[in-house]
Parts: C-alpha cells; sequence; structure tokens
C-alpha cells in the first residue's frame, strides 16, 4: 500500500525506541488501543437525534419557570 517493507518497518521500530525509550512503549500502545477502541464503539453506537425544535424546547423551561415560581405579593 505504501511500500513500506520489512526493513522499513525495523528502522521505524528503532527510532520510536530511542525517541520514547523501553519503558514508555507499553504505555503509548495501551493508549493507542484505547483510543482504536473508543473509536470503534463510537463507530457502532446508533446517534441520538433530538428532533425537538430549539423555540420549543425554551418555551417549555420558561413555562416550568414561571409555574414553579412562586408569586410576590405586594
Amino acid at each position: 500500500m505504501f511500500g513500506i517493507g520489512m526493513p522499513e518497518l525495523i528502522i521505524i521500530l528503532v527510532i520510536i525506541l530511542i525517541i520514547f525509550g523501553v519503558g514508555k512503549l507499553p504505555q503509548i500502545g495501551e493508549g493507542v488501543g484505547k483510543a482504536i477502541k473508543g473509536f470503534k464503539k463510537g463507530m457502532a453506537e446508533a446517534d441520538a437525534i433530538d428532533i425537538t425544535p430549539k423555540d420549543e424546547k425554551v418555551s417549555k423551561e420558561e413555562d416550568k419557570k414561571k409555574v414553579d415560581a412562586p408569586t410576590s405579593s405586594t
């Protein structure tokens, strides 16, 4: 696909080892694994779509506030 063979992969892995060190590789692998798992989970879940118009939603909330608010008598 990208023309990357075994020698190129080995060179890339050696460079990664030099940059991050042996101690950080498990943490990097774990982070990449969690990211891939989260991406797959996000793609598999159905999207929740709210089709209620915003204006109607706001007016209902305002009506609730008016009903719940105590009336002040002067």
